[in-house]
């Protein structure tokens, strides 16, 4: 991996999982979807996240056949702000599917010029811990990899301990997606990379919307055989940062201080309580996820990045009350979004 950007991703940056711009007829807005990545660049985020689930994963449907498009078009609008800006961001391609899928997608991500895949295994729902370490092999010899664990209901398959320790085993394995919004797993996770001795190579990011402060909060004290290891989330890959990014940045920057002044913590646990409930909302919980994406949309669409919140699929849209909640939110943490950082440069962002 490039040194500058491992850099990046070991100091701990925030990552926005890329949405979708879509027209009305379902088709790609290229206009929006470039406007959205200006948005987390000059927002502050480390980076972005593409092809991911917030992207939407059938973006790969050979009938669709966005998923090289929305790729490129990312990529050739992240070195258009590293030029205005003056600065590196992080590109990371979600990758998904077989092994022979799987390589494939790590193969065009890396000719594009993304850093590391986020490798989604939901594919392999039944797979043995031995198939999936040589599934992660064969695309780790392609593109640095970025372990992903995902939730079940967004997709994903629970992965033991076992498999965590094999996985940071790889050479070529530089970070790790948190997200499995469940406490237990994400310590498995979290002891695995103590007992590789590798915490000082590998970062740890949330994914864990349900638990995002929480988990860059808190220090995890792991002891091992050997030695007691100190591990802490770097940051945040998060589908909950596809929204009000600007705040999101400064929420980390905040959680950084906070290691240096501990009497900012208090506030900052009654943050991750108000993240919390703003992310039920969002995310749709009450109906097992089902409107995560509509409701990331709703947002975009009230800040004026797009015109509706159409998905890929038609029948995809937010649930019953979704919307009331969304307003409930707004009223009730009015701190929490950007709305008026993106008034005043939406019309810049959509030239």
């Amino acid at each position: 991996m490039d040194p500058q950007a491992r850099g990046i991703l070991r100091q701990g940056v925030v990552i926005p999982a890329h949405p979708l711009a879509l027209n009305s007829a379902r088709k790609l807005d290229e206009r929006r979807q470039r406007a959205l990545t200006r948005y987390y660049c000059e927002g502050g985020a480390g980076g972005i996240a593409v092809g991911v689930h917030t992207t939407q994963f059938t973006i790969r449907d050979p009938k669709i056949g966005l998923f090289a498009p929305v790729l490129k078009l990312a990529a050739e609008t992240v070195r258009e702000s590293e030029q205005l800006l003056g600065r590196c961001f992080l590109k990371i391609s979600g990758i998904c599917g077989s092994t022979p899928q799987a390589v494939s997608e790590a193969a065009l991500a890396r000719e594009l010029g993304y850093d590391a895949g986020l490798l989604s295994l939901g594919a392999l729902r039944s797979a043995s811990t031995d198939v999936l370490i040589e599934h992660c092999r064969a695309v780790s010899e392609v593109i640095p990899l970025f372990g992903f664990y995902l939730q079940p209901a967004a997709g994903g398959r629970i992965l033991a301990f076992d498999f965590w320790r094999r996985f940071l085993e790889l050479e070529n394995v530089i970070a790790i997606k948190v997200a499995p919004f469940n406490r237990y797993q994400t310590l498995d996770v979290v002891r695995a990379l103590a007992e590789s001795g590798r915490e000082q190579e590998i970062a740890l990011y949330t994914g864990n919307d349900d638990n995002i402060v929480a988990d860059l909060l808190t220090e995890f004290r792991v002891h091992t055989s050997a030695r007691t290891v100190s591990i802490r989330f770097a940051g945040g890959l998060l589908g909950h940062w596809a929204v009000w990014t600007r705040r999101a940045v400064e929420l980390l920057d905040k959680v950084r201080e906070s290691r240096e002044r501990p009497e900012l913590t208090p506030d900052l646990l009654a943050r991750s309580a108000e993240t919390t409930d703003a992310n039920a909302a969002l995310f749709d919980a009450q109906n097992n996820f089902a409107g995560c994406v509509p409701g990331l949309h709703e947002i975009l669409r009230r800040q004026g990045f797009l015109e509706g919140r159409w998905c890929l699929d038609p029948n995809e849209d937010v649930s019953p009350g979704q919307l009331a909640e969304i307003d409930r939110i707004y009223a009730s943490y009015p701190y929490l979004n950007d709305d008026d950082f993106v008034a005043a440069h939406v019309e810049r962002w959509l030239r």
